[in-house]
């Protein structure tokens, strides 16, 4: 089967490794020309491929040949980014339902839940509250109401593992909020292993939270990464603790019959 990965970067690069090494026949889109040599060194096969907002992409029908895309390009950090990030997915659904691709998955994020200080589900239907939240609710809603095609969506918690290390984001902080707060976190290599278990099983039309088990609380998860780290602590800004979220994976581990491999983020090492 031919999967092609559209954004290939920090997650798209391993996971098209990971999916070439299970025997799919794998493509990847970068937008900048310079890592197009890395792509195909990792035996992908490699696109140039652009949406500004429309789409422009170097042999166009090679990449959009295949059986299943992943979408897999975060909202850019722009004023009109919920209208930009629509126009984007407007143009490659269109490509898509020219291609006769049958299969889409959709990498979206847990910033569509806005903090309403209580666990959220796959169909909470209070509106998000960033910006990056209201353009990834309404880029799902489009997809899945589409017509010709099927998606799954995978809403990722905040990303650890590899070269995003929380010692990293202490290093360069030099003050702490919230920290009686719970984290939702998930690691790469789950990210990968959810985004097959989708294909190996070929479950599509479903939304799924992808998160670990457990949510300690910031205070924790980043005191233990400091010591491990040898770093010292931030200042820490007392204020106002409400406004959080609990992301709940039970949708994801029952339907899937998915066992996370980190599923505690106070033990990533």
């Amino acid at each position: 089967m031919k999967i092609s990965i559209l954004g290939c970067g920090w997650l798209g690069l391993p996971l098209g490794v990971y999916l070439n090494k299970m025997g799919y026949i794998v493509k990847g889109s970068t937008r900048d020309r310079a890592k197009l040599d890395h792509i195909h060194e990792s035996n992908i096969e490699p696109y140039l491929l652009v949406l500004d907002p429309e789409l422009s992409c170097e042999n166009k029908e090679q990449f959009f040949d295949t059986g299943i895309l992943i979408i897999n390009i975060p909202p850019e950090r722009r004023d009109d980014i919920a209208e930009y990030h629509m126009l984007q997915i407007k143009s490659l659904i269109r490509e898509v339902k020219l291609a006769g691709i049958k299969k889409v998955l959709f990498v979206s994020s847990t910033s569509v839940y806005p903090e309403v200080n209580r666990e959220v589900f796959e169909d909470e239907n209070t509106p998000p509250e960033k910006p990056s939240g209201i353009a990834l609710k309404a880029v799902e809603q489009l997809l899945m109401d589409s017509d010709g095609f099927q998606t799954t969506v995978l809403r990722l918690a905040g990303l650890v593992g590899y070269e995003r290390n929380p010692r990293n984001f202490l290093k360069n902080r030099r003050v702490l909020h919230k920290l009686n707060t719970p984290v939702n976190l998930v690691h790469r290599d789950d990210c990968i292993k959810v985004i097959h278990e989708v294909i190996s099983r070929d479950i599509w039309g479903s939304v799924y939270n992808v998160c670990s088990d457990k949510h300690p609380k910031r205070t924790e998860f980043y005191r233990k990464e400091a010591e491990i780290g040898g770093i010292v602590l931030p200042e820490i800004e007392n204020g106002p603790e409400n406004g959080y979220k609990i992301v709940n994976n039970e949708k994801l581990k029952r339907e899937l019959s998915y066992s996370f491999i980190y599923p505690d983020p106070l033990k990533l090492d």
